[in-house]
């Protein structure tokens, strides 16, 4: 499977906002805003025509160095993935970087990224929705390249066998 993959951006990076893409109105909605003064550590969205244990298209969270917009469909070069639980379901956090971006040309798998950086993109989602009532979060472990290209492959053969029934 190729590295690169195309993500669909919902929420920038630094913002607290939470926008979601409407699928059926094929719009972006505000969800809701962060209950915590925390702003999201990278680019974050979603994989499209792909299906997550959690009922949800797969998540991907993809470093830049700007900002892009909701809506924004970014070239991201896989790294690895976070594993998650949300609420009792698995979640897990595909990592990419920007691939057009020439300040990630070195960046191939997750143990190429600093780690302070991966310590503070666990700690933002073991975090973020503590003010929230009822959610739970465990944050699990970092995975390799090789182990998100196999999550991916998973998901996106989910989501064709949902659209065969």
């Amino acid at each position: 499977m190729n590295q690169i993959i195309e993500a669909i951006i919902e929420i920038p990076m630094g913002t607290q906002n939470k926008y979601e893409v409407d699928k059926t109105k094929n719009r972006i909605k505000l969800s809701r805003v962060l209950y915590s003064k925390m702003t999201y550590p990278a680019e974050y969205g979603f994989i499209e025509n792909s299906y997550a244990e959690d009922g949800d298209p797969l998540d991907i969270l993809v470093l830049a160095t700007t900002q892009t917009f909701p809506g924004c469909i970014v070239d991201a070069r896989v790294v690895g993935y976070l594993d998650m639980v949300d609420s009792g379901a698995r979640d897990a956090k595909i990592i990419a970087v920007v691939d057009a971006d020439p300040r990630f040309e070195t960046i191939h798998d997750i143990n190429d990224i600093p780690q302070l950086q991966l310590r503070e993109i666990k700690l933002f989602f073991r975090t973020y929705k503590e003010l929230l009532p009822n959610h739970d979060v465990e944050v699990r472990e970092y995975h390799n390249c090789e182990e998100a290209l196999v999550l991916i492959d998973k998901c996106l053969k989910n989501y064709q066998r949902r659209q065969k029934k």
